[in-house]
């Protein structure tokens, strides 16, 4: 079972992330952009300014691509359930953000018809749902992908994710506790494996 943990930055994720592992030692914890070198060079870009955003995508994509061949593919043959920390939703709704001012027309759905070729969809994803501005706020705004202003675009691009797949996405709402947070998020995961399970 591919798992994964999508929201804004500042929503909580790596935490809960983390807060998985220690509950689900025996599973496969793994996260986008990847320690990899494509990954590196993904990273490098977020915090240049000027990075062309369709060279940005094609960054953050054979990092995934690197990412489901040497990782989720070979975890999921084995049987393991996989836990991703950011994962082609993440692409969706930023990178789609980023394009929005290029001469790329449908920039959310031309990302998605790039990986749909080759990526292995997730069976369930839980998002951490919180507003751009305490998403801002908490992030630090550090780079481009952290403004408010940015972060709204984002939120949206998931808002049309969620509508058109409800059934694989649970929302959490993510203004709350850290440990009321952890909490839904943990509780929620049991369910969707034991759902998953069942089938």
């Amino acid at each position: 079972m591919l798992l994964t943990l999508e929201g804004l930055d500042g929503s909580g994720k790596t935490t809960a992330w983390e807060a998985l592992r220690h509950a689900h030692p025996d599973a496969t914890f793994t996260r986008e952009p990847t320690d990899s070198w494509y990954g590196d060079a993904a990273r490098r870009s977020r915090g240049a300014d000027d990075a062309d955003p369709l060279a940005e995508l094609f960054l953050y994509t054979a990092d995934h691509a690197d990412h489901l061949s040497r990782v989720v593919r070979p975890a999921l043959s084995d049987g393991d359930l996989v836990v991703s920390d950011r994962y082609t939703d993440s692409r969706y709704a930023y990178q789609a953000a980023s394009l929005a001012d290029t001469e790329i027309s449908r920039p959310l759905e031309y990302v998605r018809g790039v990986h749909g070729a080759f990526t292995r969809e997730p069976d369930a994803t839980v998002y951490l749902d919180v507003d751009p501005e305490t998403a801002a706020a908490r992030a630090g705004a550090g780079d481009k992908f952290e403004r408010a202003s940015f972060l709204a675009e984002v939120r949206a691009n998931y808002e049309r994710l969620i509508d058109a797949e409800p059934e694989r996405f649970v929302r959490v709402d993510a203004t709350r506790s850290p440990e009321a947070v952890l909490d839904a998020v943990e509780d929620t995961v049991e369910r969707l494996i034991e759902a998953h399970d069942d089938h």
